[in-house]
Order: C-alpha cells, then structure tokens, then sequence
C-alpha cells in the first residue's frame, strides 16, 4: 500500500522541487531486507513490456525476519503503459505449495522462510517474475492517518471490533484516524465471513487513502507531504533495489494516474475448507489463477480487470 503512495507523493513533491528532502527521508527511516528477491525468477514475457509487479505484506512488525506474520498480501501489476494500478488482493488462508515445505497456507510463507521465501511463492503461483516487495508494519497507519487529517472511508459492514478497547464502526462514510484506523483493518473476528470482510474493509482503507492523497488539500501542502512520508517510512521494509530514486522513477511514469485509475479486485477461491490436518483454509481456484497468470504475462490485467463487471471489487 504504502509503495503505491510513496510513489504519488514523490511525483508531487518533485513538481514542487522538494525531492531531494522526500529520498533523504525514505532512505534514511525505511528499512532494508537483504536478499529479499529471489536469486532465480519466472522469466518476463516479452509481451509484457516494461510492466512491473510488486508484492505489498502488511505485517505486524518491522522486522520482516522468519518470525512475523504476514496479515494481508496485495499483488500489484504497473502495466507497460502505466495507465493505471491494479491490486489484487490474495486471502491470507489460501492453500497453496510453499517451496521446500509442501502445502500450507500461503501466509506460513513469512513464518518458514521470512520475505524471500513468500516472494519464492507468490512468484510460483502465478509463474511471473516479482520485481519489488515491501513490507508494511501496520502500527504506521496511526500516525499516517494523523498526518493526512483523517481518511474518510464508506464502510459496507456495519461492526464493533474485538478486545477490550473494541470500537464501533458504523455504515456509510467514517473517518478514520489513529488506533481506529488499525482497528478498522485489522478486524476479523466480529465477521461471519471473517477474512473475507476483512479484504474488503482493507481495500476500502487503501482507495479512501489514495484519494485523501490525491487531494488537491495535500498534494498542494509540501509540509503535510512531508510529515506524511515521514509518519510511512520507519514502518516501511523493502527490497535492496527500491530505494528513493527508484521509487522517484516511478512516480514520474504514474504521474498521470489518478484515483479513479487504482482498481482493486480478491484472487478468486472456491471458499472455505478444512486441510487434511484440521486446518480451516481458503481453496484456490486454479483456472482463475490460470488466467490471471496469463493475464499478467501478457500485460493485460486491464482486459481482466475489466471483465469482472465489478465482481470481486
């Protein structure tokens, strides 16, 4: 999530000339995690161009070692043209091979083998290459929210969350801020369908996030961006190789896209059911993943996105 908009703040701070105060920033607070690509990759089709794709985690902490957890997992495909961001969230409970340790839910992943094994095995579901990965420790919500004055959200669920301090999030329009912002996402327990309101309410969080930011409010206050990236960085772990002007050279080519241009869709499963040890799981649908992968290999997740008539969005 926080990739995404790293790269729409470094855009409109470089139309304000504040980019050289935004990288030494991000450089200076973000963390770095060695080795965490893959040494091997699916090769890149040559029908896919300049795309890109990059693996989002939100963890529970910030150190993205073998022993965090990994709550939410997004793929996100930059076609070749840049004309838009598609995020495709995956259910953490899907049951999938993990390379060098059988089946288990995809989420084990960051337990067994830490970043780069979860990299290894989201690479192996969709045989396509990962070309960046961050990890997002979830307790930056709280001061980004602050930073951006609230984050209005439309909530589709009305619920109270869990715990001794539960909140009660009611229907339509909120703001979001601080520990309820974490809560609001967080949150699975108080669902029927669990996880899968879950990914819903992240999804809403992250379109009500992107928009705030590209608001005409913030993107024209160089002194909220500011305090923005810096409330995102110390909570943001990525790979070796996507450093400041890495992510400054992609803003440049998303600086037309606009909120409207983020489209937001869930892996499709066949439901819940239980593994051979007990374990309640998500089922993957291998035909869906089937086209996705070739969607994604010949840069056209816009035809497929498209083709979903809004289901799974």
């Amino acid at each position: 999530m926080f990739v995404l908009l790293s790269l729409v703040l470094v855009a409109a701070l470089a139309a304000g000339g504040y980019v050289w105060n935004l990288a030494r920033t991000f450089n200076a607070e973000s963390h770095t995690i060695t080795n965490a690509l893959p040494a091997t990759s699916p090769e890149r089709a040559t029908t896919a161009g300049d795309s890109q794709n990059i693996l989002l985690i939100g963890s529970d902490t910030r150190d993205p070692g073998a022993d965090a957890r990994s709550d939410t997992m997004m793929l996100v495909h930059l076609p070749g043209d840049r004309s838009g961001v598609y995020v495709m969230s995956i259910m953490r409970d899907t049951w999938t091979d993990i390379p060098g340790h059988g089946e288990h839910k995809i989420n084990a992943a960051m337990a067994l083998g830490g970043v780069p094994l979860m990299v290894e095995t989201v690479q192996g579901l969709f045989d396509v290459p990962i070309d960046h990965v961050a990890v997002i420790d979830f307790e930056g919500f709280k001061g980004l929210t602050k930073a951006l004055g609230g984050v209005e959200v439309n909530n589709e669920v009305p619920f109270q969350s869990s715990g001794a301090n539960g909140e009660y999030f009611d229907a339509g329009p909120i703001t979001l801020e601080g520990d309820s912002a974490l809560k609001f996402v967080r949150e699975r327990y108080a669902f029927t369908d669990g996880d899968y309101q879950r990914v819903k309410n992240q999804q809403a969080f992250v379109s009500g996030l992107i928009s705030r930011f590209l608001s005409t409010e913030t993107l024209s206050n160089p002194l909220k961006i500011n305090d923005v990236v810096a409330e995102i960085s110390p909570f943001l772990s990525v790979d070796e190789s996507l450093d400041a002007a890495a992510a400054g050279s992609l803003a440049v080519e998303l600086r037309n896209v606009r909120s409207g241009d983020i489209h937001m869709f869930t892996l499709p499963n066949l439901g819940v059911g239980t593994s051979s040890d007990g374990q309640s799981i998500v089922i993957k649908d291998d035909a869906a993943i089937a086209e996705i992968s070739s969607a994604l290999k010949g840069d056209m997740i816009t035809a497929y996105a498209d083709g979903l008539n809004g289901e799974n969005y």
